[in-house]
């Protein structure tokens, strides 16, 4: 309609997603004061980033724009996912799903064979997101956000490895909305 009108449509919007660098700090940056009552320093986020071995951060860009983030760290056969935020004008489009799928597939390479996390125990969203991708919760850590004087519920998933986690992942990727979805 809008093309026969002389009009030309709005571009989608292209999703790269990409190692963490000192220039996307910015945008991770304010992202991480929307998302966090306790934020994490940018030095920090520059430590994590020099330690390729054994830690993953990534970020989603869309149209060049820091939009999410979501960090690892992996030992051995188990890794730990250290945080995942998404731009809340860009929440609920499955940027943190593709995020965590893309972790999920460092944490293999890696060597992992299982992934933790703690998540609020007030945050159902996140909690349902981490249920698709097979977390299950194996306790609590009490007071974990002070400043909030909440809890952490603690989730994990185990044999990542496995041909039916595969499939899962498959599946998960698959259900992503065009333009976010693995290509």
């Amino acid at each position: 309609m809008l093309r026969s009108l002389g009009i030309s449509e709005p571009a989608a919007s292209r999703l790269e997603i990409a190692r963490m660098r000192r220039r996307h700090l910015r945008g991770v940056m304010a992202i991480e004061r929307q998302a966090y009552t306790r934020p994490w320093s940018p030095n920090l986020f520059v430590a994590e980033m020099t330690e390729p071995n054994n830690r993953c951060y990534l970020v989603a860009r869309m149209d060049r724009e820091v939009a999410a983030y979501g960090g690892m760290i992996c030992y051995g056969e188990e890794a730990h996912i250290t945080n995942i935020a998404v731009d809340p004008e860009r929440q609920r489009s499955g940027l943190a799903t593709r995020l965590l799928y893309e972790l999920t597939l460092q944490a293999i390479e890696m060597g992992g064979r299982a992934i933790s996390l703690e998540v609020r125990v007030t945050n159902w969203g996140a909690q349902r997101l981490y249920g698709r991708f097979g977390y299950h919760p194996v306790g609590i850590r009490r007071n974990y956000y002070q400043e909030l004087q909440e809890d952490a519920l603690i989730m994990w998933t185990d044999d990542i490895r496995n041909p039916q986690y595969g499939s899962r992942l498959e599946r998960i990727g698959d259900s992503l909305p065009e333009g976010i979805r693995p290509a």
